[in-house]
């Protein structure tokens, strides 16, 4: 399996999964001719996607979803809360499977599974996706870590888990207290230090890469993310990589080595 994150944060999310038999996106929160930009750097085309799998309806998740559907004959897949939740920015000819939080099912040979995060939108999901050799695990957009997504995430050969906010940060910041409430909130995101202690949770031999998404530009700085999980690394060789907004990570190949730390 190969991945890469296309970009994250607040102004636009999408991660590029690819087997031997098909590739997916998580999330299209960028726009199609966005989504076609950022795939063409990692030397890929929009048009090869064989689905697209939505954690929630936020516009940073989804805006480009209905549009890239209708244009490339991709399906959409979602549970019934994200699909009535983004019904309008969808759109009505969008090619929709909708599944049950919680259950796995089969595309093209991988094997998926959702698992509910906690997140002020009607029904929030993350994904484990496997080939059978290798599992990758995405889990962004929750306020607090549960035994569940612990359960789910445990033995993955990489992760991409959400490193938010710093709290100092936000508190010296400009969001209105209202915002960083929310923020704060059980339904909001997680802190680096708390994205770290759940990280040093998920640690096992076989996980090689972990990914630092959804990183606040506002409060949040990409070094002070980047430290707190370096503070949980223990001896084994997982590589750290820190998603940006503006451009895709570099496209990892599970079946090959990580570089040295």
């Amino acid at each position: 399996m190969k991945f890469s994150v296309l970009g994250s944060g607040s102004r636009g999310n999408s991660v590029y999964v690819e087997s031997e038999t098909t590739s997916l996106l998580i999330d299209a929160g960028f726009s199609g001719k966005q989504l076609e930009s950022r795939l063409a750097s990692v030397g890929k085309k929009l048009g090869s996607i064989g689905a697209i799998l939505l954690t929630h309806e936020h516009n940073d998740h989804i805006c480009g979803a209905g549009i890239v559907s209708r244009r490339c004959s991709i399906p959409v897949y979602a549970n019934e809360g994200t699909f009535r939740g983004g019904d309008a920015k969808l759109g009505k000819n969008t090619w929709r499977h909708e599944f049950e939080t919680g259950e796995r099912f089969e595309f093209e040979g991988l094997e998926i599974r959702s698992f509910r995060t906690l997140h002020d939108t009607n029904d929030p999901v993350g994904y484990v996706i496997s080939d059978g050799h290798f599992t990758i695990g995405y889990c962004t957009d929750t306020g607090k870590v549960t035994h569940l997504m612990a359960a789910r995430l445990l033995n993955c050969d990489a992760l991409i888990l959400e490193f938010n906010h710093d709290p100092d940060l936000l508190k010296s910041g400009p969001y209105p207290p209202a915002l960083q409430q929310r923020v704060r909130s059980s339904h909001g995101h997680l802190a680096n230090e708390q994205a770290a202690l759940f990280l040093r949770q998920l640690q096992n031999e076989r996980l090689r890469y972990t990914v630092l998404a959804h990183l606040s530009e506002t409060n949040n700085l990409p070094h002070i993310a980047y430290e707190s999980a370096l503070k949980v690394q223990d001896e084994r060789n997982c590589s750290l990589i820190i998603a940006r907004q503006e451009a895709p990570t570099d496209l990892v190949d599970l079946g090959l080595p990580p570089p040295p730390a």
